[in-house]
């Protein structure tokens, strides 16, 4: 059986890393290491960011690249998204818990296209967490919008470039 890391572990890990890597581990126990993001993947964090901001939400709940603890049968798991958003401010911890987290935003990397798209979306379904989204890197950034369904799984609410989400005020989605 291989060794499972626990969030402790990850915490090191990430801490240690002189090179800004991302440690995560999925449901399974299995240990992702993601590469730093690109200027692109900063870039567009940094648009959305802004676009939620500018709509009222502060600081305090919008959050890039917060660990969240994912609980599960075998113990829980930890993943960073590139973006979150909560209902109200969080105590500071290496780990969240996903009690009051509203949305999570990952935004597609050439090597996490997999565990972006299917991986994460089937734990955070799982998870409970009401909204995900995903940022493709096409030329439109396209934005693919999913909301919790009620079995339980994410249902496309909305698929849209990136521009047409940044016209749009947040509250049509966040609803």
């Amino acid at each position: 059986m291989p060794a499972r890391f626990g969030l402790d572990d990850l915490a090191a890990m990430n801490a240690f890393d002189a090179f800004g890597h991302r440690y995560e581990t999925s449901s399974e126990g299995m240990l992702s290491v993601m590469p730093p993001p690109d200027s692109e993947h900063a870039v567009i964090a940094t648009r959305l960011t802004i676009w939620l901001a500018m709509a009222g939400w502060t600081a305090e709940q919008i959050m890039q690249a917060a660990g969240i603890r994912i609980p599960g049968e075998d113990g829980d798991s930890g993943r960073i998204p590139d973006l979150t958003v909560w209902s109200k401010p969080q105590p500071p911890s290496v780990w969240l818990p996903i009690t009051d987290l509203l949305l999570v935003i990952e935004i597609v990397s050439v090597g996490s296209r997999s565990t972006d798209k299917d991986t994460k979306r089937y734990e955070y379904a799982s998870a409970g967490i009401p909204q995900y989204w995903v940022v493709d890197r096409d030329n439109a950034q396209t934005v693919t919008l999913h909301r919790l369904g009620p079995d339980d799984t994410y249902v496309e609410r909305a698929k849209m470039p990136l521009a047409w989400l940044l016209r749009t005020e947040p509250s049509e989605h966040l609803g």
